[in-house]
Formats: structure tokens, C-alpha cells, sequence
């Protein structure tokens, strides 16, 4: 598996939408020039990640346990010295966070495909954000999407906030996952819904994966029942 997606339930005020990855994320190419540096057309800037400000050090000697992960085995290291005892960031890699909350929305006259919402894409898989924006500004214009089939990938959407303009019976923090080649679009009455709207306030993750997801056992525990029910008139 190139993909494993986890879904922990921290407090009842914070949820924890976890996407782990076997291969390195980069920003899509289609907004970087060819020295890497974003472009102006991109929605969202260098000045958007927040690298490490400030450097916590431990210099305690003992038996230290750390553990790595590769390809779904953890391994297990002992150290006389505690990791963190360190002077400072170096090299190429390093942690940093992204807000969904800065990405900005790319809006057109006409329905737009949802790789404009696209943030971060690997060889395995792309990840998309759905942010507060303006709908499709056409007179004639119909703001929900249209159906279609993903004939490439998996697609995963992780509903966090908001009002889900195309969809029936989703509430905040619900999973929904649609397998490559399976029809979907709008739940009955959103087209309809939809017209003359200006506007969405939805917040959502979306995952487009391009080798088929495995349910788990623990996965299908959280399935909604009746879910398939949202799509009968």
C-alpha cells in the first residue's frame, strides 16, 4: 500500500484526519517554475508554510527507545542520549505545517474539476481542499458538479465544516469513499438546490488515490448503514 488513511477521535472538539505516505509530497507541478519556486497563478505562496521557530533541546543521557517506520514494519532503536539533543535544523528535509485555511480558491465563470482544489500530489496520490469560495459567476450557471465516474483513482472526501451544498445527510467529520469507476455526483434535489446560490462555506480534505483502497476491518465498524438511502428521492 502506498496509502494509509486514519481517522483518531483525540476529544470530542478535535478530530485528526491523518494521511501517511510511502512516497515524497510535493507541491503540484503545474504551479512551480523550474527552479521549484511557486508561481504566481498557485493558491498559496512559500510565506504560507510555517517551518520549526523555535528549538526544544534535551541533553538527559539513559536509554532512550525510538522507533521508525518503513513500509508498514516499525523498527525499534535504543540510544545512550535523548534525540532531541540536537543544535539545530539541517538539510533538505524538515517538518512544517500548511493551513487550509490560507489555500486559496481558484473560481471560474463555469464549473470548475476538482483539480483546482488540488494542494499536494505524490506518485500514489493527490490531495485536494474544498475552502469557502464564490460559485460559478455564468447567468445560466449551475454551482453543484456535475456526475462523473473517477476511472483513475479512489477518491476519499473527509467533510469538516460547513454546508456540503452536494450532499444529502453528511455531517461534520463523516468519511465518504467512492471507488474508481463508480458514478457520483449530487444527491437528488442539490442540482436544484444549488441554483442561484452565490456562495459555499465547506471546508473538506479530499484524497484521490491512483491504486485501490483496502477497507479495513476497524473501517468498516464506522460505516453508516442507511448512507446509501441519501441517494433515493
Amino acid at each position: 500500500m502506498e496509502l494509509s488513511i486514519k481517522l483518531i477521535l483525540i476529544l470530542e472538539e478535535n478530530r485528526l484526519f491523518i494521511v501517511e505516505s510511502h512516497h515524497p509530497i510535493y507541491t503540484p507541478k503545474r504551479y512551480r517554475n523550474w527552479f521549484g519556486q511557486l508561481l504566481e497563478h498557485s493558491p498559496y505562496c512559500e510565506r504560507d508554510f510555517r517551518p520549526p521557530s523555535e528549538l526544544e533541546t534535551h541533553h538527559e543521557k539513559g536509554d532512550f527507545l525510538v522507533k521508525t517506520k518503513k513500509q508498514g514494519i516499525l523498527y525499534s532503536y535504543n540510544y545512550a542520549s535523548h534525540p532531541f539533543d540536537v543544535v539545530g535544523w539541517d538539510g533538505f528535509n524538515y517538518p512544517y505545517a500548511f493551513s487550509i485555511h490560507d489555500f486559496e480558491p481558484i473560481t471560474g465563470r463555469i464549473h470548475l474539476p476538482p483539480p483546482i482544489h488540488q494542494t499536494f500530489e505524490t506518485s500514489a496520490f493527490v490531495i485536494c481542499s474544498f475552502v469557502p469560495r464564490l460559485y460559478d459567476y455564468h447567468p445560466d450557471s449551475i454551482p453543484a458538479p456535475y456526475n462523473h465516474s473517477n476511472i483513475d483513482s479512489d477518491e476519499v472526501l473527509y467533510y469538516v465544516d460547513g454546508d456540503f451544498m452536494s450532499r444529502n445527510n453528511i455531517e461534520k467529520g463523516q468519511i465518504t469513499l467512492h471507488p474508481a469507476g463508480l458514478p457520483h455526483g449530487p444527491h437528488p434535489g442539490a442540482y436544484e438546490r444549488s441554483i442561484g446560490k452565490k456562495e459555499t462555506h465547506e471546508l473538506a480534505v479530499m484524497v484521490d488515490t491512483f491504486k485501490p483502497l483496502q477497507l479495513t476491518k476497524k473501517g468498516l465498524e464506522l460505516e453508516i448503514k442507511d448512507y446509501y438511502q441519501s441517494w433515493l428521492h
